[in-house]
């Protein structure tokens, strides 16, 4: 599985095929389950707000201090991932990051933009604060 795929499981909740349960046809009593299964209805609550998700794990976690909304190290370690120069290239390769892959502010910076981006191009809410 990708860092980034880390991530975004961990922000937006690792997304599960739904469930099939017996479906039982009419007048049968109490025998054996039919063979037949239904799915389980999914609900589609929507966007997820980023923000509020990671301010509820820091929360859960009393990690407050964590400066995860503009730090990709932070961020890493608040969704309790590793975030060692190693993962951040390699998460760096997985984005598309072409300058010098070496822990830099500006590598640090982009990686957390572009990991912001790319989890509103998925389905999150994301200010616009955090994206540009």
């Amino acid at each position: 599985m990708s860092i980034f795929s880390k991530i975004k499981d961990a922000i937006f909740g690792k997304k599960t095929a739904p469930e099939d349960r017996p479906q039982i046809p009419a007048g049968m009593d109490g025998g054996a389950p039919a063979t037949q299964t239904t799915p389980a209805p999914t609900i589609d609550a929507g966007p997820v707000d980023v923000v509020q998700s990671l301010d509820d794990m820091a929360a859960a976690k009393g990690n407050p201090d964590l400066n995860y909304k503009s730090s990709i190290v932070d961020l890493m370690k608040l969704l309790g991932l590793d975030s060692s120069l190693d993962n951040r290239k390699e998460l760096a390769d997985e984005l598309g990051y072409t300058g010098d892959k070496d822990g830099s502010a500006e590598m640090n910076i982009w990686l957390h933009k572009e990991v912001m981006r790319q989890l509103a191009a998925n389905g999150g809410k994301v200010p616009a604060s955090m994206t540009d």
